[in-house]
């Protein structure tokens, strides 16, 4: 399968996706329009719309190919291929008129991920790598910082909104964090935060609590950018795992080791 070809293809889709958000964020009411999934947890009608058709078209792309969805549009697993996908990554950023939020779609070949978009919808940033084809934005291609020492990084982080079990352990990560790196963002939409550290926008990145639908199109695309990714354990298990490290060669091990002294097993 040609996926630097097929990639262009998800592009287009992803990109009509992101005008229908924009078009229905004009008649979006957070007093009307937005479900409460759980503690901390929404979804729109605007969500589940743009889930909807991303699975028609991109199932289109590959007959046979299956989904891990964040709205459940489709439980359908694929032998092969399965499409991962979230259709606004950054809800409660979306509620709240603020900025930034994704649409995230990544393919996975059996156990591997191959191709990656991201789609930034308010600032029109297109992220996207195919295996084997480095990584770009709108058209040009983007690489990792080269920075390898704390002083030098800014790094990003996301908060966690429910799973609070390593809450303290989180909050002593962060605590070392701001007293020897160059500072510390949270955007609200890890893969966003990804696709930043892929262009060099951060230096590394840390979250848990997450999913699939978060991390596997951004993951790939640090990768692809010249990035390290694994768990906080220094595995691969980031994708299904609710846990990840991200970052350039050079500064992964100084990252890691913070990382993993509070937050590894």
């Amino acid at each position: 399968m040609n996926f630097e070809e097929l990639t262009q293809r998800v592009i287009g889709i992803v990109k009509e996706t992101g005008l229908y958000i924009l078009a229905e964020r004009k008649n979006f009411s957070d007093q009307k329009d937005v479900e409460i999934k759980g503690h901390s947890n929404f979804v729109t009608y605007i969500d589940k719309g743009s889930e909807k058709r991303l699975v028609e078209k991109l199932g289109n792309l590959i007959p046979g190919s299956g989904f891990i969805a964040e709205e459940g549009t489709s439980d359908v697993r694929g032998e092969t291929y399965n499409w991962v996908i979230d259709p606004i990554d950054g809800t409660t950023n979306f509620i709240h008129g603020l900025t930034p939020f994704s649409i995230s779609v990544g393919l996975m070949e059996n156990n591997e991920v191959v191709l990656g978009v991201v789609y930034e919808i308010s600032h029109d940033e297109m992220f996207y790598a195919a295996k084997g084809t480095g990584a770009f934005l709108n058209g040009s291609p983007i690489k990792v910082t080269a920075h390898a020492d704390h002083q030098q990084s800014l790094i990003a982080t996301g908060f966690p909104y429910c799973a609070f079990n390593q809450l303290d352990n989180y909050l002593a990560c962060m605590k070392e964090m701001m007293e020897k790196t160059g500072g510390v963002r949270r955007l609200g939409s890890a893969a966003v935060d990804l696709c930043y550290v892929a262009c060099g926008k951060f230096d590394a990145f840390w979250e848990y609590g997450l999913h699939p639908w978060d991390v596997a199109a951004g993951s790939f695309i640090v990768q692809q950018a010249g990035g390290k990714v694994t768990d906080f354990n220094g595995n691969n298990g980031y994708l299904f795992n609710g846990e990840i490290v991200a970052t350039n060669s050079l500064y992964f091990n100084k990252f890691y080791e913070i990382v993993n002294k509070h937050l590894g097993k």
